[in-house]
């Protein structure tokens, strides 16, 4: 695993936030999305069309699923780097890559997603799961995401969103009040889990991302809710249809 640079105090606030939740990550999602997350990042890996013999990135890996999944996609000839700032999911991440087959040569990095420690036009494919809601810097890490990506290839980022609808804007209220934070709770994570609704709240909706994604170089941008507009993935490109 490659060391990671310096963070900024506000973003190694969320580093250490997710360093102390890397233990229960994986089920906690798991029971959070009554498994539906897999399907979700299934969904963004194909968005991402990443396929075989391509150099992909995933950006906020956490414990390895989508890097695992875009290992199948791009197949024995295929090399995926998985990146995050949080050494302790990606400790969960390289254990996880031992229990695993994955056809793919898998590289797990430490680092920055403000700062990719990657030249520019290094990748084919690239995704992220529920980290650009993180992200201390939104515009810029989108800018870092097309910097790094090849002419031509795409980039699929796959996150909570924020529903139009009254009816759906109560239905995820309730759902983070009554089921995500008891849930923590259980696991001794209350104030860990407590800010998913101030970030989903502050999360720029789908259209908003676009248009960030535009100003970030990228020529094609597109938002697809999902999951009932609960959910949503903002698909990216250079210099291709979409």
């Amino acid at each position: 695993m490659a060391p990671a640079q310096p963070l900024s105090p506000a973003a190694a606030d969320i580093q250490s936030l997710f360093d102390r939740i890397a233990p229960v990550y994986d089920s906690l999602n798991e029971r959070l999305s009554f498994g539906l997350h897999r399907v979700w990042k299934r969904m963004a890996v194909r968005w991402s069309e990443a396929s075989p013999g391509h150099t992909a990135l995933d950006v906020c890996c956490g414990s390895g699923d989508l890097a695992l999944m875009l290992a199948q996609a791009v197949g024995a000839a295929g090399t995926v780097y998985g990146l995050d700032f949080s050494a302790e999911l990606l400790a969960v991440a390289e254990t996880r890559t031992r229990r695993t087959h994955a056809p793919a040569t898998l590289h797990w990095v430490q680092g920055d997603a403000l700062a990719l420690p990657f030249e520019a036009n290094t990748f084919d494919a690239a995704t992220m799961g529920y980290g650009l809601r993180n992200l201390t810097d939104i515009p810029q890490g989108l800018a870092e995401l097309q910097r790094v990506l090849k002419p031509g290839a795409r980039a699929a980022i796959l996150d909570f969103h924020r529903p139009q609808g009254a009816l759906a804007q109560q239905f995820q209220r309730w759902y983070l009040d009554t089921l995500v934070v008891p849930a923590a709770e259980q696991m001794g994570l209350t104030e860990e889990y407590a800010y998913i609704g101030p970030s989903v709240d502050r999360f720029p909706t789908g259209p908003e991302q676009v248009v960030l994604a535009r100003q970030a170089g990228f020529d094609q941008a597109v938002h697809y809710p999902i999951a009932g507009g609960l959910m949503g993935v903002l698909v990216v490109g250079r210099h291709g249809r979409l």
